[in-house]
């Protein structure tokens, strides 16, 4: 992990232990780590989802926001393009990469993937 993003994530978990912490570098370099390029279309999604927890706060659960997510982003193929994207799960790599908790009573970490 670099240092960059090193000293501000919550040890054993990769997300961000302050969300004021986020830089759009630090998602491109967690996201490598994942051995994934963000493209300009992954970021888009990464800035709603942040304006969405800063509106909403944590009161949704993760299929409330892989079902946002699917709305604004699916384009044509729903869910299987927010797969493309994050392969390891829309909810867990696209909060990770946002700089933000995972949702409340979200077990699973792999939620959203085809593991």
């Amino acid at each position: 992990m670099s240092e960059l993003v090193e000293h501000h994530v919550v040890k054993n978990k990769g997300y961000l232990a302050e969300l004021g912490d986020w830089s759009e570098a630090m998602a491109r370099q967690l996201a490598s780590e994942d051995h994934l390029d963000l493209t300009e279309e992954h970021m888009d999604i990464l800035r709603y989802l942040r304006k969405y927890y800063n509106k909403h706060g944590q009161g949704y659960n993760a299929r409330t926001l892989l079902n946002v997510m699917e709305f604004e982003f699916g384009k044509w193929e729903g869910k299987r393009h927010l797969y493309k994207l994050f392969p390891k799960g829309p909810v867990n790599q696209a909060c990770k990469f946002a700089g933000l908790p995972l949702p409340p009573e979200c077990n699973d970490t792999s939620f959203g993937s085809v593991h």
